[in-house]
């Protein structure tokens, strides 16, 4: 009794440490017509897509973030549909599930001119292209992903597990971040599985972004510290560099990227045999902001020496955002085309292109 009566004396006297821990996301439903000139048929899709974002600030700098998303479809959009089961119970409709799962999350601590920060890191690769190139200069072969259409943002979730520092340098801001793409040896160390200890796959991302006048240019690399494995070819430290570039134009802007990759190593691998591998590419961007109107266009071209294939890629985004409501809560309706022209030079003969159009209407509530 006597404990707890000193317990409440010295409470009022306390100082609470609290976390404030604040919630938002948003929810959207799109209608997507996709047309194809390849085999895969034409299809007009109903889909949904949720993300829950949580941020805490910790005190003191610290602070915690994360989104929790589906990841079992790409881009988290999931599709209506309706699945043949058997033929007593015939079609079951609307049968697919939406789990949410902890896409990224990250802590870190801000002080003043510096930050950093470690975790599943968002890496804003939609409006960013070097880790597409640097990760799909070489296509997929199943799936067909290519280095254009934001496949990190859409395959890879835009997020991979690392560790960033931000700090000031001259006039500009320095980011570097350590990626870890893979563990390449989910058991012992051995000649078969690794080259040694630091055996997955380790690559370091630089950036650098300033003003010069009223343009604000950011070089960017993405270097390989390790072998790493590639859609195609395994074992394999690709390098990749250019810069973006945003120009003001009144009220709208303009934004120019260029970047370029480029691998030759003698220790190579696909299909479980050692390979040399030799390519380079690189991907151009030019993009355009006003108002509620976006558009870009992206050309890849990669030649693959060790193939003796070329591949090109033009792809086109464009939308127009239309504000229905702005408040606490904001919804948004926003009609989009995407455009993918992709050709392949096969030893120098070209074979049949591989286009993909898709018309979509999306329905946004930001809360």
């Amino acid at each position: 009794m006597l404990s707890l009566a000193a317990l409440f004396a010295v409470l009022p006297y306390a100082s609470p440490a609290s976390a404030e821990l604040k919630f938002s996301g948003d929810a959207a439903i799109r209608g997507r017509a996709e047309f194809n000139s390849s085999s895969t048929a034409d299809d007009l899709k109903y889909q949904y897509r949720v993300r829950l974002k949580a941020t805490s600030d910790l005190g003191d700098g610290f602070f915690f973030n994360a989104l929790a998303q589906n990841e079992e479809a790409g881009g988290s959009w999931s599709t209506v549909s309706g699945t043949a089961t058997t033929v007593n119970t015939g079609l079951t409709q609307n049968t697919e599930r939406y789990p949410l799962q902890i896409s990224n999350f990250y802590f870190g601590r801000n002080q003043g001119c510096c930050n950093y920060k470690i975790g599943r890191l968002p890496l804003g690769s939609f409006n960013n292209p070097i880790l597409d190139l640097a990760l799909y200069a070489i296509p997929t072969a199943v799936g067909g992903i290519y280095a254009v259409d934001i496949p990190v943002s859409t395959w890879n979730f835009d997020r991979f597990f690392g560790a960033n520092y931000n700090t000031k340098l001259g006039d500009g801001d320095l980011s570097t971040t350590l990626l870890v793409l893979d563990n390449h040896s989910t058991t012992a160390n051995s000649a078969a599985t690794s080259d040694g200890l630091l055996n997955d796959a380790y690559v370091l991302h630089l950036s650098y972004k300033n003003k010069l006048g009223d343009v604000t240019v950011e070089p960017q690399a993405v270097i390989s510290l390790t072998d790493v494995n590639g859609a195609v070819y395994r074992k394999i430290s690709p390098n990749t560099f250019g810069a973006n570039a945003t120009i003001p134009a009144g009220d709208s802007k303009i934004g120019v990227s260029a970047f370029y990759t480029i691998c030759k190593d003698s220790k190579g691998e696909v299909a479980g045999l050692p390979v040399n591998v030799d390519y380079n590419g690189y991907l151009l961007r030019l993009k355009g902001e006003s108002g509620p109107a976006m558009a870009w266009i992206d050309y890849n071209h990669t030649s693959d020496k060790l193939a003796d294939v070329t591949y090109n890629n033009v792809f086109v985004w464009a939308q127009y955002n239309i504000k229905l409501h702005e408040g606490s809560s904001n919804v948004n309706l926003t009609p989009t085309v995407r455009y993918r022209a992709s050709g392949i030079d096969n030893n120098g003969a070209s074979t049949t292109p591989n286009n993909q159009l898709r018309a979509e209407l999306y329905t946004t509530v930001t809360f």
